[in-house]
């Protein structure tokens, strides 16, 4: 029995899949070369357009594209790109030990706002054991799709609001937020709905 992301990959009802990467993450990469390095993995990652966007445009990063539904793994991985750009068939929340602490950076798009909104504590743990201690997140989170007629708890897409982001990635202090902003660039009909925010897992402390 195929799980439900898998069934729609399969249903080709994908319609969170604009064909390119996000646009504020091609702007974001143009207005920082070289900042995105190092291993960065990218959960949720569908059919691999982000992935490959930060592959190209950082040459030196190795950038692993994790989703679990295997046709998504599949079709990205048949799609050309940068040999940087690998992927593999995977749950956020169940991370093998070789993913473990392994990543300078995650990229978060589509993911948070696709799960049920009480995983989104496991969500923020699940991101912190994938990053070394000093590692990065930076996302963009989808603050208001309810347009069209669709109410809150109808997702996904599930919205959120800056203060519930700040509050979970914050708590306990697992994250620290060091920029955040309206996506400046998006899809069509996303204008305004979007926050772009960098934060940092905090380094380990001296021994």
């Amino acid at each position: 029995m195929p799980s439900e992301w898998e069934a729609r990959y399969l249903a080709a009802d994908t319609p969170w899949d604009k064909g390119t990467a996000h646009p504020e993450l091609v702007r974001w990469l143009a207005a920082h070369p070289g900042r995105l390095a190092g291993d960065v993995l990218v959960p949720g990652c569908g059919l691999g357009h982000d992935v490959r966007a930060i592959a190209a445009a950082e040459p030196g990063a190795r950038v692993l594209g994790l989703d679990i539904a295997p046709s998504a793994v599949a079709a990205a991985s048949r799609l050309a790109g940068p040999a940087s750009a690998t992927f593999r068939e995977g749950d956020l929340f169940h991370l093998p030990p070789d993913l473990l602490g392994r990543f300078d950076w995650v990229w978060e798009h589509t993911c948070f706002c696709a799960i049920d909104v009480d995983r989104r504590d496991d969500y923020v743990a699940a991101v912190r054991r994938a990053l070394r201690p000093g590692g990065h997140l930076l996302g963009v989170f989808y603050l208001d799709p309810y347009r069209g007629g669709r109410r809150p708890g109808e997702g996904p897409p599930h919205g959120c609001t800056l203060a519930e982001l700040g509050d979970r990635f914050e708590a306990g202090g697992a994250f620290r937020v060091l920029a955040t902003h309206v996506a400046e660039a998006t899809y069509p009909g996303r204008e305004g709905c979007e926050r772009l925010l960098l934060m940092q897992r905090p380094p380990a402390g001296p021994r």
